[in-house]
């Protein structure tokens, strides 16, 4: 599954930035999350597949903050991408005549920059409090990869200011930016109900329903690990969701777009 979706999302990335006819917003922000797919398989699967493979993988811890830096940047920045990726399809159908004047290239160019950078600096202050803990217990981590409550689970300090940082800045980062989508789908869904034609309606929700998938999955995974918690007796259980959340959502993600979208489709068949 590890190749597939390395070869997955490295064909969307190619076919976007080589096909004419997919230079737009939509596509530049389909590539984006191909992109941060590719870097979460990257940074998460070769060292899972290890833990799996000889049943404990060594870690420096260095390297396991390392590994947790670049995660939770990358599903900052994701969050950030989905939330732009919902204005686009919202400019797109509920005020199409100004679509193009708005959502040029540089502000494309711009949220994407914005997102990138946002996502790896609030990580980068939640870090600066995790280097400052001290971690004298047992060094083996419950978990398939260095997520953050495995890791401070293993710190014997006081580690309030780490968790309430996390609360202040991460969690609103998740939270907001998933209410924006859902303002966003009220708007779209109100203005596709309110086209004539049948036709016109199956249309208009073709444009979104990759995107939609693709928001519930990821959200769905995401609140389920972080926000709702299934608690200290049911450690599987998260192990399952992370599982889905770090292996399965960036595989399936090109797969939804690719059977879903018709431009992608018809560039597919022209290689």
């Amino acid at each position: 599954m590890y190749i597939l979706t390395v070869w997955e999302n490295v064909l969307i990335i190619v076919l976007v930035s080589t096909n004419q006819k997919l230079q737009t917003p939509m596509y530049f922000f389909l590539k984006q999350l191909s992109i941060s797919d590719l870097l979460v398989t990257g940074n998460i699967v070769p060292i899972m597949l290890l833990t799996v493979i000889n049943k404990v993988a060594t870690l420096s811890l260095v390297g396991c903050i390392t590994q947790l830096y670049f995660f939770g940047s990358l599903e900052t920045f994701q969050c950030l991408l989905l939330t732009i990726m919902s204005y686009d399809r919202f400019l797109a159908i509920c005020n199409p005549l100004r679509y193009s004047s708005i959502m040029n290239h540089r502000v494309c160019f711009t949220s994407i920059f914005l997102s990138w950078i946002t996502g790896f600096l609030i990580l980068l202050m939640v870090l600066s409090n995790i280097g400052k803990l001290q971690f004298c217990k047992h060094n083996t981590i419950d978990h398939f990869f260095c997520d953050l409550a495995p890791l401070l689970e293993l710190s014997c300090s006081d580690n309030s200011a780490v968790k309430t940082q996390v609360v202040l800045d991460i969690i609103p980062l998740t939270c907001l930016p998933l209410l924006l989508i859902i303002v966003s789908y009220v708007y779209i869904i109100n203005t596709i109900l309110n086209i004539e034609t049948r036709s016109g309606r199956q249309k208009a929700f073709s444009t979104c329903s990759s995107h939609l998938t693709v928001v519930s999955i990821f959200y769905g995974t995401l609140l389920s690990i972080y926000v709702i918690g299934p608690g200290k007796e049911s450690v599987n259980s998260t192990k399952v969701l992370s599982l889905l959340n770090t292996v399965v959502v960036p595989f399936v993600n090109p797969a939804i777009y690719s059977l879903r979208n018709q431009d992608i489709r018809e560039s597919l068949n022209k290689l």
